[in-house]
């Protein structure tokens, strides 16, 4: 479990962390985790989430166990500069689908003696590095990559499987759209859809 570093009062230092992995690890949820303890230690907190991530509401991130915090979304990463100058930590979700620009931003907040904790997946639907993901753990202080469990076989996932046949990179959806799956069974691709789709047939 992540515990929170001793920040000394002068000179105000910042950091970077980044929470990542593949759809339904717990990314969010330790995101919220984190934010909430810094709020209960008094600090400062605000939440920013990307405008294009609907599928909760406009305000607010939510895990997929229902677990919420207030956010506040934005177009691009720029902006959160400008909110974010009279808080202590800042926390970031999805945040893969922020402009490129959004390293600098972090490391920028950073800088500015800010605490900065990003949640976002590392990888896309294809198996490629997402958006900003890559260049944030490279300037980040600590790391955190979360799994979650292949539905096929039982191991750690490390990859986000889309199940629909749609080649846009950006496509919102939850277990009706996505599933975890290690990186043997991900190589397998619709296999594995259409013998669980068999296995169920059968059984009926």
């Amino acid at each position: 479990m992540f515990l929170e570093p001793y920040m000394p009062q002068e000179p105000k230092c910042g950091w970077i962390e980044i929470i990542c992995g593949s759809m339904f690890s717990g990314k969010t949820e330790e995101l919220i985790r984190r934010l909430k303890r810094a709020t209960i230690a008094n600090q400062k907190v605000i939440i920013f989430k990307p405008v294009v991530d609907t599928r909760y509401g406009d305000d607010a991130i939510v895990s997929h166990d229902r677990n919420s915090i207030q956010a506040i979304g934005v177009s691009k990463s720029s902006e959160i500069l400008g909110l974010a100058d009279s808080f202590e930590v800042i926390g970031i979700d999805e945040a893969q689908f922020f402009d490129l620009e959004l390293s600098e931003v972090a490391q920028r907040l950073a800088l500015e003696g800010k605490r900065v904790i990003a949640a976002g997946l590392d990888m896309d639907y294809l198996g490629n590095p997402f958006g900003p993901i890559p260049s944030l753990l490279a300037v980040s202080e600590y790391i955190t990559k979360v799994h979650a469990i292949c539905p096929h076989c039982g191991s750690l996932a490390t990859h986000s499987y889309r199940k629909e046949k749609e080649n846009v990179l950006v496509l919102l959806g939850e277990k009706d759209l996505y599933e975890p799956r290690c990186r043997s069974c991900y190589s397998k691709g619709e296999e594995l859809l259409l013998k669980k789709e068999s296995e169920l047939e059968e059984s009926e």
